[in-house]
């Protein structure tokens, strides 16, 4: 049995990627490459240990990947609804926060509004992650470049692109730029670009990404192609709905599409989909698709993230 490495981010907050250094990011994603290949199988490092999971927002991936997580790492997860804990309706976010954190280890939680994420964090003496905000993603980020780095071994220089909306998924692509070392393009319609403020910190941190409203150009020979719903959850309002499937003409992923990335190309979705607006099913079931790779991932990704906050 190999021995799991050292922790290297114990007792912090994962808000963003960029809370996790370079050299943090590598060790993270060298762990769940190794707990993938079962490596540390048997090795129980969170025993007795226990993470509270708050959704505002309903889940599959997110609820299902961490509690098995905390499982197989020795742990116990506590499922928490909004109908039932009411974040800052039944009560402040500050006082869930402070009890929450004489109970539990660790803070995991599933919110419309990032500022959530940060109050919880500035309350909690326990970390809080990330399991997605209206901001950034940074958990599926984390599976997104453990599949990457499967198909391709290395990601310094790789042509990344990403089309569709500048939202959550396109920020948290723009964070891993800075510590992945890809040749990032996002491609969005105008009106619907990624966060400014994150874009400038990403290229004053180094990283190479290019912003377009062009996603033929985009997409031309990408190694990887990354798309995400142009609709959110909290966001289906009808009329709105209708103005963005017109607005995203020409951003939808079809075979065609992936015909036209690089041969060795591979397709990446973070689901669910939205079959016939971003996507279609043929696309997620191409020869190319990484798409349900990439969901497995969560679990071992997410695993290493737990046990070097937590391990």
């Amino acid at each position: 049995m190999v021995k799991p490495p050292k922790p290297v981010a114990k007792g912090r907050d994962f808000l963003s990627n960029l809370d996790l250094s370079p050299a943090e990011y590598r060790a993270v994603l060298d762990t769940a490459h190794a707990m993938k290949r079962g490596e540390f199988k048997g090795l129980k490092p969170l025993e007795g240990q226990t993470l509270a999971m708050i959704f505002e927002k309903p889940s599959l991936r997110t609820r299902t990947t961490f509690e098995v997580a905390m499982n197989q790492l020795g742990g116990h997860a506590i499922h928490l609804t909004n109908a039932e804990i009411g974040l800052g309706t039944r009560e402040p976010v500050r006082d869930i926060a402070l009890n929450l954190e004489r109970w539990v280890d660790a803070i995991m939680a599933r919110v419309y509004l990032h500022s959530t994420l940060e109050e919880l964090a500035r309350y909690s003496s326990k970390p809080v992650i990330n399991g997605l905000s209206d901001l950034l993603h940074p958990v599926q980020l984390l599976a997104d470049y453990q599949t990457i780095e499967e198909h391709f071994g290395q990601t310094k220089g790789l042509r990344v692109t990403y089309i569709g909306d500048g939202n959550n998924m396109a920020n948290a692509h723009i964070q891993c730029a800075v510590l992945s070392g890809v040749k990032l393009t996002v491609a969005t319609p105008r009106g619907y670009e990624p966060n400014a403020v994150i874009y400038m910190e990403a290229l004053r941190l180094g990283a190479d990404v290019t912003l377009t409203h062009d996603p033929v150009a985009a997409v031309e020979g990408a190694q990887v192609l990354y798309t995400d719903v142009w609709v959110s959850m909290g966001q289906e309002a009808e009329a709105s709905q209708r103005r963005k499937i017109k607005d995203f003409a020409g951003f939808q992923v079809t075979p065609e599409t992936l015909e036209r990335i690089d041969p060795d190309g591979i397709f990446l979705h973070c689901l669910p989909a939205h079959y016939g607006e971003e996507v279609v099913e043929e696309a997620t079931l191409h020869r190319k698709s990484r798409v349900f790779d990439q969901a497995e991932n969560r679990l071992h990704a997410q695993k290493a993230l737990l046990y070097h906050l937590l391990g």
